[in-house]
């Protein structure tokens, strides 16, 4: 498949642009183990982002009811005819899907999935949007660098908990579900990769109000070698006394930092944060 699909490209004078972190999966093996994985059944919609040359658009067709996939790389279009020809049930539409309006886009679709392979510069955006837009959407199977991964799916306490991972813990949990090494790529990236799912779950963590809880969480890694304590006082121009009561009605150690709190403790804190500022 990956002669194949190296003979489709250079027959379209299709070139890897590296601004679109274009890296393409030609592993039948693989491409059938991620959409498997994903836990997307016979009758799903499923909207993939970022098609690429269609390899794991058909992989998702093969399982899926309909799928909608968005390409920003309008190059890939004579690729595309050739690669997802005779597969029925999937439309191509070439369009950022970070400008979609997906309110609009939900009205046709009904629940779906999402499976994405993801450059690392709109990961962040991406999950933001579907998970804060999205009402519709049960899970989210994204292919991200390995690190990145570790982030979406951190505990506490860990180097690699920060912002995103309490955020997402709001309305999906993740997992990581599959590693993908750096060999089965064309052309091959620098880093390896892994697929996280995002089990898209809303309500799952009680808060009284969710754009708090955020802006408490952003707060609080706003700057990492700071105390609690400090980063809350400057982001909500709490007094010290008001800071540090808040703090000890939630049981938090007065030197305590960001990373150290548990997404059910951000809630409890926000909550309190809210309370005090009103």
């Amino acid at each position: 498949m990956e002669n194949d699909l190296k003979s489709v490209l250079a027959e379209c004078g299709f070139g890897f642009k590296k601004k679109f972190g274009q890296n393409f999966i030609t592993d039948k093996n693989l491409l059938a183990s991620i959409v498997a994985q994903s836990g997307v059944e016979s009758g799903d919609t499923v909207i993939e982002i970022g098609c690429g040359a269609g390899t794991l658009t058909r992989a998702i067709a093969e399982r899926a009811a309909r799928v909608i996939a968005f390409e920003v790389d309008t190059s890939l279009k004579p690729v595309l005819e050739r690669t997802l020809s005779g597969v029925e049930n999937a439309e191509v539409i070439f369009k950022d899907f970070l400008k979609v309006n997906l309110t609009e886009l939900e009205k046709q679709t009904g629940e779906y999935c999402v499976i994405a392979n993801l450059p690392y510069y709109v990961t962040t955006p991406l999950i933001t949007k579907l998970l804060e837009e999205g009402k519709r959407c049960k899970s989210l199977t994204v292919m991200v660098q390995e690190e990145v991964a570790q982030r979406l799916c951190a505990k506490e306490n860990t180097p690699e908990y920060g912002a995103i991972t309490a955020v997402i813990a709001l309305t999906a949990s993740a997992q990581i579900i599959k590693k993908v090494p750096r060999t089965m790529f064309t052309p091959r990236p620098n880093v390896d990769s892994a697929v996280v799912k995002l089990s898209v779950e809303h309500g799952r963590i009680d808060v009284k109000d969710e754009a708090l809880y955020k802006k408490t969480v952003h707060a609080a890694f706003a700057a990492r070698r700071k105390t609690l304590e400090n980063n809350l006082i400057n982001t909500f121009k709490l007094t010290r006394e008001q800071t540090r009561e808040i703090l000890l009605s939630c049981d938090i150690d007065l030197k305590a930092r960001g990373e150290t709190l548990s997404p059910q403790k951000f809630a409890l804190l926000s909550d309190k944060i809210g309370e005090a500022i009103k």
